[in-house]
């Protein structure tokens, strides 16, 4: 990796392959907002600057590949799972965001990436016996001011700024002991701080709520016990209280508007919502036994593990919460 120092990288195509501008006034903090990005010369500061470059996914998956070879994988007679976190996309999409020139270009080198590697792993191992289910943990909202700029509705909505201000009315301002916390529209507290308040959970509950409701972007929110009552027929709600373990100690949250990102400062875009751009992600899944197609209907990242269990014949040791994808049984 240390021969990586001092780089550059470069667009993999000629300029004209890019419809996106260059340079964004709010991209990247400011900073280092147009190719090419040159890597710092010490190795030091090389190593956390490389996240921000493609060459991090082409380090991770040569590390896959000598695991793989290392452990012999897919090469003895029960199934072997070789799961690997490609983490660049979602460094990038944080930093230029999405529908930025960095992304385009980072999407072409993992491309040539992914192809390598799965050349490089049909040699270890016979190409029917490989199985590929390719996804995301989430989505990225696109910057707000790309929205604004182009007249659409768009905003930074300051949870923790909000939060800050509770507490400071609440005589929890101590930053090291603060009663109440946010995470994304998530407002949690510490429950023994709560009794000093003399107020009960449901009374700051909707204290809290009271307050989210009103933030400019906000366009629903709910209690524990609001939630609760929501219909299951509510995609949103239902998004939040999957999300939410029962004996978590929240007292409310709340979905932005499209547009819109949980953000106390600038520079950076960012996930979090329950919004379509920011849960749908795709689902790509590869193999000689697999029935070709695209498919139009909705399925979640929870069904592949079930999927997967189908297609190789392997019977899960417990109860899973997705179901296997239809119309994706092995070929004969």
């Amino acid at each position: 990796m240390t021969a990586l120092a001092g780089r550059q990288w470069q667009l993999l195509l000629p300029d004209s392959a890019y419809t996106e501008p260059d340079d964004q006034r709010y991209e990247s903090g400011g900073k280092d907002r147009t190719f090419p990005h040159r890597l710092p010369s010490d190795s030091g500061a090389m190593a956390g600057a490389i996240l921000d470059t493609p060459w991090m996914d082409s380090l991770t998956l040569d590390f896959a590949l000598d695991g793989a070879r290392a452990l012999g994988l897919g090469r003895r007679t029960r199934p072997d799972v070789l799961a690997i976190g490609l983490s660049t996309t979602d460094d990038i999409g944080h930093t230029w965001g999405p529908d930025s020139r960095e992304m385009h270009d980072h999407l072409l080198h993992l491309d040539r990436y992914l192809g390598w590697f799965l050349d490089s792993l049909a040699v270890l191992v016979p190409e029917q016996r490989i199985v590929l289910a390719l996804t995301a943990d989430h989505g990225v909202v696109s910057f707000p001011e790309r929205a604004l700029a182009a007249g659409l509705p768009g905003g930074r909505i300051r949870g923790g700024a909000l939060v800050e201000e509770l507490n400071r009315k609440l005589g929890a301002a101590d930053r090291n002991r603060p009663l109440l916390f946010e995470s994304s529209g998530l407002v949690y507290m510490d429950t023994v701080l709560l009794r000093r308040t003399g107020l009960s959970r449901d009374s700051l509950a909707a204290l809290v709520e009271a307050r989210l409701r009103v933030l400019p972007g906000v366009v629903r929110s709910w209690t524990p016990r609001t939630l609760a009552l929501a219909p299951d027929t509510d995609v949103v709600a239902s998004r939040w209280r999957h999300t939410l373990p029962r004996d978590f100690p929240w007292v409310a949250c709340a979905t932005p508007a499209p547009g819109y990102i949980w953000s106390d400062g600038a520079g950076y875009t960012t996930h979090g919502t329950t919004n379509a751009d920011d849960v749908g992600v795709p689902i790509v899944l590869l193999g000689v036994m697999i029935r070709p197609g695209i498919r139009s209907d909705t399925v979640r990242t929870i069904d592949i593990a079930p999927t997967l269990a189908r297609i190789l014949g392997v019977r899960p040791g417990e109860r899973l919460d997705g179901r296997p994808i239809p119309g994706l049984s092995p070929r004969r």
